[in-house]
């Protein structure tokens, strides 16, 4: 129900909007929201939402509000901390009151589309938030899925200083080497059968983390994408004009200060320019749930002025200085969906709130461009800032942030075509790629990708370029990674495995089938099962995708290991995964399909897998390794088989014509409700990577509807 104390009048209120809000499903499920302004399709897209997988729209804001300790218990307990140090809720809430018209209007519309869903859904519980407030969306203002930067300082470092290592209290680490990512590409007009810009779309996330949807009003919005479950913008997508994919960067947007902390009259102060200053203090207390009572724990937390202190290193105390949630940063999101064409775009850019992202665009006048992150704060280009910088001096202050002009970017370059995998800048245009010299260290440390060379390779000789052509580059599966690796194990097998020694006989099949393998994962492919099974159990170095200035990125990394790897750190390896393989399954010639499988089951946010239960078999590969589509599957718990959980989910591509066309897929479907036709109706597309034709005119919707309403009907 409603909380308690909502008015007939409110609910009457509520019953007005939606009127003039309408829904149209179309034959996938997918929701086209119409309304008159702006805050009624926001009103709708929210009802949308929850229809479609409400406890997954809870759970990204119960998390933002750093309160996950109340439904997990003590195991996230420092998750909550670190959450609460970081996104300030008393600042969200007096940026609510101060935020511009046009912006309250909308978050005003985000709380009443969530309450009034759950007033009209009494039988959905929830698993804590029972009134969305309008201020929530201030929390967490990007759309990125990580959007939390903490300059490479891990929670474990934050329980050790906050709890002084006596707490046996655990807590989960954020992965720091996410093995996805996402993949834009643009190409231009000069490559394209139909001289119309294309922008192919590719986020790698979590499945299910993000629906697919349209938002439209008579106030010039209209939208079509990837919603991130409880936002109110279409993340990643386009609109008549334009549109645009993000991708998570390594720009540097957070920075570590060491902190000389003294002790005076029992008071503590941290010295700052030769003064000493007072070392600001707040309590702040977090419930967890225990024995299914909430036992609240106080921790006395300290600030200095570049931020909160977040753990300890040889001594010292260290504080971040970071911009994870910014009023801006969520006007710039919005702002960005309603641009009418480059200059537009470039205006949304100019604001410089975005923190999280490097941008892929496309436009119908034929422009395509790319933006290396956007928020990124001036510093003095002598320090090498990936590291602890000194939090005495004003030399280590930041001055400001870049203009937009001065930041990596790329225009139409000449070549015609833009990508970017979550990679370095200097090659999103190959040999057309902005210079490094020409740029600080900080505004991209990000290394290459595997992704990015394999990117590269297919554009740089790509032409005529139609959606379907565009979608084939996007899933080619080559892993480039065993270009490298695997002739340096035959090499080794060849030099040091003698005929009569039992390696020999136990490993030359596999050898030749690897020997004669084309790099390429494919469903039926044995030699796909047996390259990435090994590749996991080589040194972890090869699997660093994030990198700070100065170190050696991923491909580096693997060249290097490659080319002086031993034959005790290439063979064995391949040893145990043939063991593995008997072991399991009684052979070691197993196709990678029949172990690489996609199962959903239930809408559980953490689902179980099951080998007895269907799934299906996918011929995809990590991106980690190269592969453009990505998959990333594990063991689970019981399982023999390995099984996705994240990695391509929407995908699509959209080519700018007078008229708008554009393809798109989703994982599994577009519902979180396991009795929904459309739970798993793209299941067998998404196998084989087939798409959709999207519905963005009206007239195609409504030839395609399967049900017009208004929310509460």
């Amino acid at each position: 129900m409603f909380s308690q104390n909502t008015t007939a009048a409110a609910i009457e209120r509520l019953k007005k909007l939606a009127q003039q809000v309408t829904i149209i499903r179309d034959n996938w499920g997918i929701a086209h929201v119409y309304g008159k302004t702006d805050a009624d399709a926001v009103f709708g897209m929210l009802y949308a939402q929850c229809e479609d997988d409400f406890k997954r729209v809870e759970m990204n804001y119960i998390e933002k509000l750093g309160r996950l300790s109340e439904i997990k218990g003590q195991s996230v307990l420092y998750n909550d901390l670190e959450i609460k140090l970081l996104i300030d809720a008393n600042e969200a809430k007096a940026d609510y009151k101060k935020a511009a018209p046009w912006l309250k209007k909308l978050l005003n519309s985000y709380a009443d589309g969530i309450n009034f869903y759950l007033h009209n859904h009494p039988e959905v519980k929830p698993a804590l938030l029972t009134h969305f407030e309008p201020w929530f969306p201030l929390l967490w203002t990007d759309g990125s899925i990580g959007a939390i930067s903490t300059a490479g300082l891990s929670t474990g470092e934050l329980k050790v200083f906050y709890s002084g290592n006596t707490d046996k209290v655990a807590y989960i680490e954020r992965e720091k080497d996410v093995q996805t990512g996402s993949n834009g590409f643009a190409i231009a007009p000069s490559k394209t059968a139909s001289g119309n810009a294309i922008l192919y779309i590719n986020p790698h996330t979590t499945f299910y983390f993000r629906p697919e949807i349209q938002m439209n009003s008579e106030e010039g919005l209209n939208a079509y994408g990837a919603v991130t479950w409880g936002q109110f913008f279409i993340y990643q997508g386009f609109n008549e004009n334009c549109g645009w994919m993000h991708t998570s960067s390594n720009v540097d947007v957070a920075d570590m200060y060491a902190e000389k902390i003294v002790t005076k009259n029992n008071k503590l102060f941290y010295e700052y320019d030769t003064k000493l200053v007072p070392v600001i203090e707040k309590k702040i207390t977090i419930k967890y749930l225990e024995n299914g009572k909430l036992i609240p724990k106080t921790f006395n937390t300290y600030y200095t002025n570049h931020g909160p202190i977040m753990a300890k290193r040889d001594g010292k105390w260290i504080s971040l200085k970071s911009n994870n949630r910014s009023m801006k940063s969520l006007e710039q999101s919005w702002v960005r969906t309603k641009s009418k064409g480059f200059e537009d775009y470039k205006k949304a850019m100019d604001l410089k709130a975005n923190t999280s992202n490097n941008t892929v665009y496309a436009d119908k006048e034929g422009n395509i461009a790319y933006w290396h992150g956007n928020y990124i704060p001036i510093r003095d280009k002598k320090l090498n800032w990936s590291k602890v910088m000194d939090g005495t001096t004003p030399a280590t202050q930041w001055k400001g942030l870049h203009e937009v002009s001065e930041t990596v970017h790329s225009y139409n370059p000449t070549n015609g075509w833009l990508q970017n995998c979550n990679a370095t800048p200097y090659t999103v245009a190959g040999d057309n790629s902005p210079k490094e010299e020409n740029y600080l260290p900080y505004m991209a440390p990000d290394g290459e990708s595997f992704r990015g060379l394999n990117a590269v390779r297919l554009l740089s000789k790509g032409n005529t370029y139609t959606l379907d052509k565009v979608i084939a580059d996007g899933y080619d599966t080559k892993l480039t990674a065993f270009e490298f690796l695997i002739p340096s194990l035959i090499s080794s097998f060849e030099k040091n495995i003698s005929k009569d020694n039992v390696l020999y006989s136990e490993l030359s099949g596999p050898i030749t089938l690897l020997k004669n393998w084309d790099y390429y994962a494919q469903e039926n492919s044995v030699s796909t099962t047996l390259a990435i099974e090994w590749a996991y159990k080589l040194d972890p170095i090869i699997q660093k995708v994030y990198i700070n200035e100065g170190e050696m990125d991923q491909v580096e990394n693997t060249i290097n290991f490659a080319k002086n790897a031993t034959p005790d750190q290439l063979v064995p390896q391949l040893q145990m995964v043939i063991n593995e393989l008997k072991n399991k399954f009684g052979t070691w010639q197993i196709p990678w399909g029949e172990i690489n499988r996609f199962q959903r089951t239930t809408g559980d946010i953490n689902m179980t897998y099951n080998d007895t239960l269907q799934s299906l078999p996918i011929g995809y590969g990590p991106a980690l390794w190269g592969s453009l589509p990505a998959y990333k599957s594990n063991y689970q718990k019981d399982t023999k088989k390995r099984y996705g959980t994240n990695g391509n989910s929407f995908v699509c591509a959209v080519e700018f014509g007078t008229k708008i066309k554009a393809k798109s897929l989703l994982a599994g479907g577009n519902s979180g409700d396991p009795k929904s036709k459309h739970f798993y109706d793209q299941a067998e597309m998404y196998r084989k990577g087939e798409f959709k034709d999207v519905l963005f005119y009206k007239e195609d919707i409504q030839k395609n509807a399967e049900r017009t309403y208004h929310p509460g009907e």
